[in-house]
């Protein structure tokens, strides 16, 4: 509104001390602010607008706040801040009343961050909530970028809001109309009768007041010129005109639209023919027919019209053409033609293939090249939409076009069954490009190789084409890839192509194979003649199985131990019938479980040890065959002689190492498929997953080096989540893991009770542990490479033994046990405690030397009990076990590495572990001796800790193992040779408890 109002107000002489505060002096913000939002509000405008204040008062003639703590200085050319005499009117009749209040004045810049607190204070006067409102649309507008620079009628520096769009113009009116009397009740300055002002321009005044005030710094001088970041006032009657087209923009009633037309030669049809002959210097002559010597369709790729909309009506809209021609609706007003040129040219500066059409008599038509309208539809419709151009698309216009690598067997190659797979037939790999997700045809790739326009006519639409996607489909072929490699990229559903991560579609057998393998495995019925009742899980496990050896690429049948995988291969071999023997490669101390449970749940099927003296392969014509990793290493080349149905691996973490000799014997068995038996895929690192399922699955992974390079480094690393899953989506086809916790996996076991027991070191283990650790790091800082590993190696070793027994470490003769070690102090607590209680429990070490005293200890304290260790025969070992079941033995003592796999112990209702084996799966395999299937009473895990050592620390680590082998379906202590010597300090120090 051009009129000046002005408050019938006399101010009252505000004190120095009122005009020189500081904001928020008092430090009571808070409290001002809800003292503000319960004022009427009235803002009174000035000039420049940064000089307007708003002016509180109070209908109710409450108490006003008192801003002299609170409120700031002046802070603009005229503002003061204070105690004022305000003049109010309010309607009577036709005309309105007046009547003078105590009001309180404050500056537009005080005022906002109060104003913006009552708009959510539920106390607020609706005057000051209606304010605050209005309040953060102005700050809205500022952090948008909407002001500009302009002068006032006095040619004053001065910022403005805007240009406003149809969302911020509704916005900012129903604030207006929601605005009670006392927020617009100063009446217009000089008006007889007195006069109201409109709500809606006075809310459209304040707006461009906070505009004026917040962009007053430094930054401003770059956008605007220096007058405009200074506070005062500042005389620029020489930038008039400039000011004038600045304004025009903020004010204007019109914005812009293109609508894109991919048949410009339409838009030149008869009465148009004048739209093409004046398109300036246009791109690739996309102005004049003639100037090519071409038709119509020369004169670009494609054409933009300009349109024209209404912001005080959004529902009108026309062609420019219209609007130049008076065919456009009559509301658009006297300016429409100046405010669209304006407007058009402030878009140009956005887009400068726009001048063209300010270049020529009637602004319509802006017929565009390839390369203008690759950038319209690229980077340049961002830019224009952020400056209110926006663009509109052809419904007709698709998107859809994609490419993929497609992968098929090549021509004359098995296109049924997945004979190729055992073959060396190379998979044909290619582009194939998609429109919505149908392939296109060999002509319709053709077509799109031979386009040279940014889209192209494709089944009867238009077609946006990225330049890479016409590359795609002019050089197709990208090669051949053998089986395996086609495999791993199927399942991986990605594949690199030149630098760039593309999907890979699979086709025909290789389709059809990656269906089987990725779906969930539909449970098979109970197997004739199998004398047990397989749970649901087994059947699903069996039937897993069954998809893997069929396809002849075999798989890892990863339960926890415990959950019956035993069972699951004898119920798969009667359901399978293979005609070949299955050869079964075990521990020792398993050769007897395996044999039980063949004879039990399969009676009638041929079973045979191949291990000891006399061992013989003569005869054989089906069933299985049973024989040990040690046996099967010495006989390698008798069991690679024979023909097998298939080899199963059980506790297939022995082959773990490719490059040992065991895992060498196994690969040198041929058979038509390979199943690994484990509880631990994954004990240390992923190094070990790739081991079994190269051997599984040779080639799957790739090689060794490979497949650290391009997924165990960074899954190990833990710093890419996705990492993990991209492995995931690799390996999960092949590994079957189902753990005991999984839901309705064994809802029968009973509870697991895991606990740390922290105890105190004795002071002759206190005073070893500390000499050794001083000597010990003095030696290992001078130290380096394999030497420096060595000593660290030696040290852990010295530590954990100190925290087991003095005796253990001094390698004693005949050691006097009592009363020198807090672990074994503790043992006898629990003993006492269990076998008080009738129980039975299994004791671990890592260490058959402290296996040894323990049974010293036992002897002389006269516990029953028994010891089982890699050099008991297998016949003593099975005794072992019946005596533990039956209950003539209570205490089993067990070294962790010869019997943590393969024993069913289930009679024990306490596992406790001595000593730490500082790897949670080989711990947990162990306690599964006990927690298994068959268990019926709860089973309490107590694990030994000595205080403040090593193994403290060490306790403290050990979950993140647990994270690695969970991400995929862990380095133990050599690892550690690898910290600095400052970290090996910290690790091994002995802390005092607390």
């Amino acid at each position: 509104m051009a009129r000046r109002w002005e408050a019938a107000a006399e101010t009252g002489g505000p004190s120095d001390a009122a005009l020189t505060t500081g904001s928020g002096a008092s430090g009571d913000t808070g409290g001002l602010a809800a003292a503000v939002a319960r004022c009427a509000v009235v803002f009174l405008p000035a000039r420049p607008p940064r000089a307007g204040h708003l002016a509180l008062w109070r209908p109710d003639g409450g108490p006003l706040p008192d801003i002299g703590a609170g409120a700031g200085a002046a802070q603009g050319a005229d503002g003061v801040a204070g105690p004022a005499q305000l003049t109010v009117a309010r309607r009577h009749g036709n005309g309105a009343r007046s009547r003078t209040v105590p009001a309180v004045l404050l500056p537009v810049v005080d005022a906002v961050p109060l104003l913006v607190r009552a708009r959510h204070d539920p106390a607020a006067h609706p005057a000051a909530a209606c304010w605050g409102a209005a309040t953060l649309h102005a700050l809205h507008l500022a952090a948008r970028g909407k002001m500009l620079p302009g002068l006032t009628a006095e040619d004053t520096d001065a910022w403005r809001a805007g240009p406003l769009d149809p969302d911020d113009i509704a916005h900012l009116r129903a604030i207006a109309a929601a605005m009670p009397a006392e927020a617009y009740a100063v009446p217009l300055s000089g008006s007889r009768p007195l006069q109201l002002p409109d709500p809606a321009a006075l809310v459209r005044l304040f707006v461009d007041a906070v505009a004026d005030t917040l962009p007053r710094t430094p930054a401003a001088a770059l956008v605007a010129g220096a007058p405009f970041a200074a506070s005062a006032p500042q005389q620029l009657p020489g930038a008039r005109e400039w000011a004038a087209e600045v304004a025009a923009g903020a004010d204007a009633g019109v914005r812009l639209s293109l609508r894109l037309d991919l048949a410009p030669h339409r838009l030149f049809d008869t009465g148009r023919q004048d739209a093409g002959t004046d398109a300036g210097s246009g791109a690739e002559g996309a102005g004049d027919p003639d100037a090519t010597g071409g038709g119509a369709e020369e004169r670009g790729a494609a054409a933009v019209v300009l349109q024209v909309h209404s912001l005080t009506d959004p529902t009108l809209v026309a062609d420019a053409r219209d609007l130049w021609e008076g065919d456009g609706p009559d509301h658009f007003g006297p300016r429409s033609r100046v405010d669209t040129l304006l407007a058009l040219r402030r878009a140009a500066r956005v887009w400068p293939p726009l001048t063209r059409l300010l270049e020529r008599p009637v602004p319509d038509v802006l017929p565009l090249g390839e390369d203008e309208l690759y950038e319209l539809l690229g980077e340049a419709t961002p830019r224009l939409g952020a400056a209110g151009v926006t663009v509109h698309w052809p419904k007709e216009l698709a998107r859809g076009l994609t490419a993929a690598a497609v992968l098929r067997p090549a021509p004359g190659s098995a296109a049924d069954g997945f004979g190729f797979f055992d073959t060396d037939e190379l998979l044909q790999f290619r582009w194939r490009l998609a429109l919505d997700g149908a392939p296109l045809s060999e002509a319709e790739m053709d077509t799109l190789a031979e386009a040279h326009r940014p889209v192209v006519r494709l089944r009867d639409q238009w077609v946006l084409v990225d330049p890479a996607l016409v590359r795609k489909a002019r050089k197709r072929e990208l090669g051949y890839l053998d089986p395996v490699d086609a495999l791993a990229a199927t399942l991986r559903g990605t594949t690199d192509v030149d630098g760039e991560e593309v999907e890979v579609v699979p086709l025909g057998a290789l389709a059809a194979l990656r269906s089987r393998l990725t779906a969930d495995a539909h449970p098979l019925p109970q197997p004739p003649g199998l004398r047990a009742t397989l749970r649901d899980y087994q059947l699903r496990g069996m039937a897993w199985l069954d998809t893997m050896t069929s396809t002849g690429l075999g798989g890892c049948l990863a339960d926890d131990m415990g959950l019956g995988k035993t069972i699951t291969v004898i119920a798969l071999h009667l359901h399978r019938r293979p005609t070949a023997p299955v050869l079964v490669v075990c521990p020792a101390s398993l050769l007897g479980n395996w044999q039980r449970e063949i004879e039990r749940f399969a009676p009638g099927t041929p079973v045979r040890r191949f291990h000891g003296t006399g061992r013989s392969l003569d005869g054989l014509t089906g069933g299985f065959v049973l024989t040990t990793y040690g046996t099967m290493r010495s006989s390698a080349a008798q069991l690679a002689a024979h023909s097998w149905g298939w080899v199963v691996a059980d506790e297939a973490q022995h082959v773990k190492n490719p490059r040992s000799s065991t895992a060498k014997a196994l690969r040198g068995i041929k058979a038509p498929a390979r199943i690994a038996l484990t509880g631990t895929p994954v004990e240390n690192n992923l190094s070990e997953l790739w081991a079994l399922l190269d051997w599984t699955t040779p080639g799957l992974l790739g090689p060794l080096k490979t497949f650290r390079a391009l997924h165990a480094r960074e899954v190990e690393g833990g710093e890419d989540p996705e990492a993990a899953r991209r492995l995931a989506r690799l390996v999960r086809p092949f590994i079957l893991r189902r753990k005991k916790s999984d839901p309705g996996i064994a809802p029968e076991l009973p509870p697991k009770t895991e606990t740390d027991h922290p105890v105190a070191l004795g002071r002759e283990q206190a005073a070893l542990y500390q000499a050794v650790v001083r000597e010990a790091l003095s030696r290992i800082e001078a130290a380096e490479g394999i030497a420096r590993r060595g000593l660290v190696m030696k040290l852990l070793t010295a530590l954990k033994q100190i925290c087991n027994h003095p005796a253990q470490y001094l390698k004693e003769a005949a050691p006097g046990l009592a009363a020198r070690s807090g672990k074994l102090e503790l043992l006898d607590e629990l003993l006492g405690t269990i076998l008080a209680e009738g129980g039975a429990t299994l004791v671990f070490t890592q260490y058959v030397g402290m296996a040894r005293l323990l049974e010293r200890h036992l002897d002389t304290h006269g516990i029953a009990h028994q010891f089982l260790h890699g050099g008991t025969p297998v016949a003593q070992r099975e005794q072992m076990v019946d005596r533990f079941q039956s209950g003539h033995t209570p205490v089993f003592l067990l070294s962790l590495k010869a019997a943590g796999t393969g024993l069913n112990l289930t009679r024990a209702g306490h596992v406790i572990h001595y000593d730490r084996w500082w790897n949670p799966a080989v711990e947990e395999q162990a306690t599964d001796r006990a927690y298994r299937i068959g268990q019926t009473q709860p089973v309490q895990v107590h694990r030994l800790i000595a205080e403040g050592t090593v193994e403290d620390n060490i306790a403290q680590l050990l979950t993140a193992k647990r994270a690695l082998a969970d991400a995929v379906l862990s380095g133990g202590e050599a690892a550690l040779t690898e910290l600095s010597d400052a970290e090996l300090a910290d690790l091994v120090s002995l802390r005092r408890p607390g």
